[in-house]
């Protein structure tokens, strides 16, 4: 494990020790992860079938942005990918180099932040981001980075809580942290959502600002895809959402962008 810390923003040090305080609460479902050969993404694990985020893949060099235990990465090694792992979290490295070494499975994971990458301009064919540093960094620095180390005609898939789902909960207080059916915050200005309990922080914004975003960092949007769980979905064990709420409205969300 390679290691690149020359960052010291307060909310990435309260990320890491968030991430590193959980890690043995996500050793069974990246576990479960590494084990699957056909991905399942999100809270609800939908099958790829479903999904159609890696339609476009075509192997490559591959950056995983906040891989934690780096199942997504272990799926695009078997799919001819060359896939890099970064993350902020050692705990969760360390889970992801124990799978390396049982699998037989191995590829670079790097300690750092998506907001400074230690890598070349135009050094990737494909960038992926399944929560990571989609919801944990400041889109304003990571989404740049990705558009800077990523070849002309890469792509960029940015997979996480959907818009909707940020706003129908309650972060002023958050006393019953759950999402609701109905609207508790403001779309505009929407940006960053402190955890009053541990400081840590994600990063949401509209999506006409993500679009500008894209726009702005070279990209061109090919799709948003606003996930609904199938018939047959089974509850997940993540207590923020439930399927009633995630039937009718979409919890989670994935861009998948490409570079000019």
């Amino acid at each position: 494990m390679e290691v690149n810390d020359d960052y010291s923003e307060g909310y990435v040090r309260a990320n890491r020790e968030l991430w590193n305080n959980a890690a043995n609460d996500y050793v069974d479902a990246g576990y479960e992860g590494w084990l699957d050969n056909a991905p399942k993404w999100g809270v609800f694990q939908i099958p790829e079938t479903e999904v159609g985020l890696l339609k476009e893949f075509q192997g490559g060099d591959v950056l995983e942005l906040g891989c934690g235990t780096a199942y997504v990465s272990a799926w695009l090694a078997r799919r001819d990918g060359n896939p890099i792992g970064i993350d902020n979290s050692p705990a969760q490295l360390a889970t992801a180099a124990s799978f390396q070494k049982e699998f037989k499975l191995e590829f670079p994971l790097i300690f750092g932040n998506a907001e400074s990458l230690p890598f070349n301009d135009e050094s990737f064919d494909f960038a992926i981001s399944e929560y990571g540093a989609s919801i944990w960094c400041d889109p304003y620095r990571w989404i740049p980075e990705a558009a800077r180390v990523l070849r002309p005609g890469g792509r960029l898939v940015a997979f996480g809580n959907s818009v909707l789902l940020v706003l129908c909960q309650d972060w002023e207080t958050q006393e019953e942290f759950e999402t609701e059916e109905k609207l508790l915050q403001s779309q505009f200005g929407m940006f960053r959502f402190e955890d009053l309990a541990d400081n840590s922080v994600e990063f949401h914004i509209s999506h006409g600002e993500q679009i500008q975003l894209f726009r702005s960092c070279g990209f061109e949007v090919e799709d948003l895809i606003e996930i609904k769980p199938p018939v047959g979905t089974e509850e997940t064990k993540y207590p923020f959402v439930d399927l009633e709420w995630a039937s009718k409205w979409p919890a989670e969300e994935a861009w998948i962008v490409r570079k000019k």
